[in-house]
């Protein structure tokens, strides 16, 4: 993924045909290790073709991918109706409820205003 991010700042940068180079001085700058296979590889899968084209067969892909939207609609379908989705909205209103504590600067000794 980081190797895919710093070809996408680099073709948003301005350079359309960025260079194994290009990416390792993008990952370097941020202090992330600059895989060499891994850069060839997303290099020579991605010669010659456009970014918009790239990004819309990627959308394809991750349209066939299932995410967690069907296991909240199962019970409904399969229980016959809002009896069975009462138990579940009642179950996600006392996760939104129980927030953790966020750590404080207090702890650390220093604020940011001392």
């Amino acid at each position: 993924m980081k190797v895919a991010a710093a070809y996408l700042l680099a073709v948003l940068g301005g350079n359309s045909d960025p260079s194994a180079y290009d990416l390792k001085s993008i990952l370097e700058s941020v202090g992330a290790d600059a895989e060499n296979e891994r850069i060839d590889l997303l290099l020579s899968e991605v010669k010659g073709k456009d970014l918009a084209e790239l990004i819309a067969a990627g959308r394809e892909k991750c349209a066939s991918v299932p995410s967690g939207g069907a296991v909240a609609a199962a019970p409904v379908a399969a229980a016959g109706g809002a009896t069975s989705a009462a138990p579940v909205a009642a179950e996600a209103k006392k996760e939104e409820k129980v927030e953790e504590k966020e750590e404080s600067d207090d702890d650390m000794g220093f604020s940011l205003f001392d």
